[in-house]
């Protein structure tokens, strides 16, 4: 064990492989005129840096003007800033200690930023939503059960307005997925946690719940389903006490899944606009918020999830093994 930490230590001061100049990669697919305004005609994909397991949940953090993102399966959470490239923030990010077998990601997933400036994260290793202070690293479980039974992997989560974390749990972390050992609770779940520290399950009806995200005004949650026989983004009205009042089926992915294109639904974002990003089959798909298709940012690899850069000028993906980012004018 304290090998390992040595290792690790070292670890946090080496960079990451970084495009000594970021280039112009990728493609952007106009589907309609309307998608010029929120990507100029000249945006092209850049690939900033290279060489991870498995990157996941970007987030923008306006205190430091940095980027974080996560590598669940390196247990690593990297930090980009613009010329210095990704460098190890958090190492162990996740789970601390010997990793328990039956864990395939024992990191940090989904991350976002809540109004104190604080990381909250998706802790699949862990098994928890936490909460961390950029300038300690001090971490802090915010929930880690639901009805005394542990979750299986959080995911992703998001910030409502009101202050309401949603977050997804799905078997991801698991090696064996819905059939692991380490299994406690029967349902792949989205829940809700309140300020006050209550949890509650809104939905257990879908196999593999994985990226959330809300509107702007609170009113409409996203929840991507990562499910091969139902490759759906869904939208839940929110009604005043943060509960969904229904749901209704956003946007099906078969037809780009079934022509072979690389990923899942994943992660998603919502602009201030209101225009829905959302990770599919192909790549970044971009809709009206009444889901009208709008373009398709693509990298030729599955993108797993995504976040707006600095003021919304840019978006930032993490690609199977690659960060990347396009801009934007929203």
């Amino acid at each position: 064990m304290i090998a390992r930490r040595t290792l690790l230590a070292g670890l946090a001061s080496l960079p990451v492989a970084a495009m000594a100049a970021p280039a112009p990669a990728g493609f952007v697919k106009r589907l309609s005129p309307k998608l010029d305004a929120i990507l100029p005609p000249s945006a092209t994909v850049e690939f900033l840096a290279e060489g991870f397991r498995w990157a996941e949940g970007p987030v923008w953090v306006p205190q430091g003007d940095y980027l974080l993102f996560s590598d669940p399966p390196a247990n690593i959470v990297y930090r980009w800033r613009q010329g210095e490239g990704a460098k190890p923030f958090l190492s162990p990010a996740g789970f601390q200690g010997v990793i328990p077998v039956g864990v395939r990601e024992a990191g940090l997933n989904g991350l976002t930023i809540d109004k104190k400036g604080a990381l909250i994260a998706a802790d699949s290793g862990t098994r928890a939503i936490v909460h961390i202070d950029l300038r300690t690293r001090k971490r802090t479980i915010l929930a880690d059960r639901f009805d005394g039974k542990r979750f299986n992997s959080p995911n992703d989560l998001c910030i409502a307005p009101s202050g309401i974390i949603y977050f997804t749990d799905p078997p991801y972390g698991f090696t064996d997925g819905d059939k692991s050992a380490l299994r406690e609770l029967p349902h792949n779940g989205l829940y809700m946690l309140s300020p006050d520290g209550k949890v509650t399950l809104i939905d257990d009806t879908h196999r593999r719940p994985n990226g959330v995200a809300i509107a702007p005004d609170g009113r409409t949650l996203y929840l991507a389903l990562s499910d091969e026989k139902q490759p759906e983004v869904r939208a839940y009205a929110i009604g005043a006490d943060g509960r969904p009042t229904g749901q209704r089926l956003f946007h099906d992915f078969s037809a780009a899944l079934a022509q072979g294109q690389p990923g899942l639904p994943d992660g998603i974002k919502v602009a201030r606009s209101g225009h829905v990003f959302a990770t599919g089959p192909g790549g970044v798909h971009i809709f009206t918020p009444e889901g009208d298709a709008l373009g398709l940012i693509g990298t030729g690899k599955a993108v797993a999830n995504i976040c707006f850069g600095k003021d919304g000028a840019s978006l930032f993906l993490t690609a199977s093994d690659r960060l990347a980012r396009v801009s934007l004018r929203v």
